[in-house]
């Protein structure tokens, strides 16, 4: 049996500069972040923001984290929340929840679809992702990152996939209606042919051709008239 791989680590400093003051934090490279959990009080830190970044690029959404403030002994936390600049999308604030291992928690795990579809790829459809993660409840330590699941499943637009069709670990607890539909291929949009233009087009058609034989039966009245004329002048 494998060991588990070592969590990311992350250092923080205690922090007493709050409220707009933490402008001049983030100005030097720092980021402001709140410690907290059950039964404990929020801590107000900092971590380098750089540092940070990093760690967000390569660990999941939960994956746990080796905190230590101040030098002190590591305690697993997780990223609660992110308040990031709307501009920028740069961190501006971060959460971190102080987790306890023998406690279960619950999460919401994204899910990403693999393969190709028959639907899609033969029959012009559109895949649509219904829903983009489900929420299980497990130990710290067993938190799923993704949930993979193919597509291949769906050859016409009748299939779906549900989330009872999903490879759920055996070490966490599915939350999540298992009759929701996670995953289905629309049909494409079928374009109306212009019946009306056509019609109008015919229409005008109709109204020229009789105008055009009124005009030859008033000429012929108009002939017919002259004749008689000249014929009464005879």
């Amino acid at each position: 049996m494998s060991a588990a791989p070592a969590r990311p680590k992350l250092a923080a400093e205690r922090r007493e500069v709050t409220g707009k003051k933490v402008a001049y934090l983030r100005a030097a490279g720092r980021l402001p972040a709140v410690v907290f959990g059950r039964g404990l009080d929020s801590n107000s830190v900092s971590v380098d923001a750089h540092e940070f970044e990093n760690l967000r690029r390569h660990a999941g959404a939960n994956t746990l984290i080796d905190l230590s403030v101040d030098g002190e002994k590591a305690a697993p936390v997780l990223v609660y929340g992110v308040q990031t600049h709307r501009v920028t999308r740069k961190p501006l604030h971060v959460d971190l929840y102080m987790v306890r291992m023998t406690e279960e928690l619950t999460v919401d795990v994204p899910l990403v679809a693999e393969g190709e579809s028959d639907a899609v790829v033969n029959a012009g459809g559109t895949l649509m992702h219904v829903i983009e993660n489900v929420r299980v409840r497990a130990l710290p330590d067993h938190l799923p990152q993704s949930i993979h699941y193919s597509i291949e499943s769906l050859r016409t637009f009748d299939d779906a996939i549900h989330v009872r069709d999903l490879d759920i670990p055996s070490d966490a607890t599915l939350l999540t209606d298992a009759d929701e539909v996670v995953a289905k291929v629309l049909p494409p949009r079928v374009e109306e042919e212009p019946v009306v233009a056509e019609a109008a087009e015919g229409e005008e058609g109709a109204e020229g051709e009789a105008a055009a034989e009124g005009e030859g039966a008033e000429a012929g009245a108009d002939s017919s008239g002259g004749d008689a004329g000249a014929g009464d002048e005879g």
